[in-house]
């Protein structure tokens, strides 16, 4: 009878924190607590530890880093949305009572927005050095697992021996360690809901800016077509002053032509008076049948020279 013994050993590391004891806030914590994770929201970035850093500077504004880990302010935040999510939509049928609750108004004001910038903006800085500023968290033992067995053909069950010899600590800290998971999938998926509404803003913004945009082409296609017009009507005055220059240019070389026809016959005029004066003269004896005569050639230029002198003032 032939005995075979297999033995395999593992060593591991836990890296997560047992339970431990939570500090109770008072309700002036609890209102600054909630005001600081709103107004300081984005420090929570979703980026490998920042939602530690984020949670000790808000601890450390508060000044309880000494009273409380960063998982338990955690912690604290997820129980409280979960309560308040509850309580603001219950399963149908089930019939809840919020005011039963002191922090509903103040959890209501935190989700629906109404208490960002109503706490002042932190800053954190990641740094080792400053670890001895926090709470500590205590970590497990390290612990080995023993598997041995004995049989003639098949292997036995498996031995798990920790070194320590506390089983349930090692059962809380498995527990601890998923509500640790827990709480970073839920930071994720709050992460993850603020992309969403930041995308959808983003979009509602693209779509107002597209509208705009295309009413600013209206407006600007309008313009083109007003511009042509105002273009198209000032070509036309031009033609017309154009035109307008022309004709006035023909009045005044008419208008100076008639001045000097005028002229002309005011010098005829005087030369024939001059000329019917001197023969009044010496001509006393003329017959009087050429003196009618010579009246009447003379009365005919007058009315001819009246006449042009009405047409030059009318024109």
């Amino acid at each position: 009878m032939e005995f075979q013994d297999h033995a395999y050993t593992s060593t591991t590391y836990d890296k997560v924190s047992p339970v431990e004891f939570t500090y109770k806030m008072s309700s002036k914590e609890i209102e600054d607590f909630v005001k600081l994770r709103v107004s300081n929201n984005y420090l929570f970035s979703g980026r490998r530890n920042t939602s530690m850093w984020a949670w000790r500077a808000i601890l450390k504004h508060m000044g309880l880093q000494h009273k409380m880990t960063h998982c338990q302010a955690s912690k604290k935040w997820e129980n409280m949305k979960k309560r308040y999510k509850e309580l603001k939509n219950p399963p149908d049928g089930v019939k809840v009572f919020p005011e039963t609750w002191p922090h509903f108004p103040l959890m209501d004001d935190a989700i629906e927005g109404r208490l960002e910038c109503s706490a002042p903006i932190l800053k954190a800085f990641p740094s080792d050095k400053d670890n001895g500023d926090f709470l500590p968290i205590s970590k497990p033992k390290k612990r080995k697992v023993i598997s041995s067995s004995t049989a003639l053909v098949a292997e036995g069950p498996e031995i798990e021996v920790s070194l320590n010899g506390d089983e349930d600590r090692e059962e809380e800290v498995l527990q601890g360690g998923s509500q640790v998971i827990d709480h970073i999938m839920q930071e994720v998926e709050d992460e993850k809901n603020v992309l969403e509404k930041e995308k959808q803003v983003m979009e509602r913004d693209r779509l107002v800016l597209q509208r705009e945009r295309s009413v600013l082409d209206r407006e600007v296609a309008a313009l083109d077509r007003d511009r042509a017009l105002l273009e198209r009507e000032r070509a036309t005055i031009e033609r017309e002053k154009a035109v307008m220059e022309r004709e006035r240019a023909m009045v005044d070389k008419d208008r100076d032509a008639v001045r000097r026809d005028r002229l002309a016959l005011e010098r005829e005029k005087a030369r024939l008076e001059r000329l019917f004066a001197t023969k009044e003269r010496t001509e006393e004896d003329i017959e009087e049948g050429s003196k009618v005569k010579d009246a009447h050639v003379l009365d005919r230029k007058e009315r001819f020279l009246y006449l042009f002198e009405k047409l030059i003032e009318n024109f």
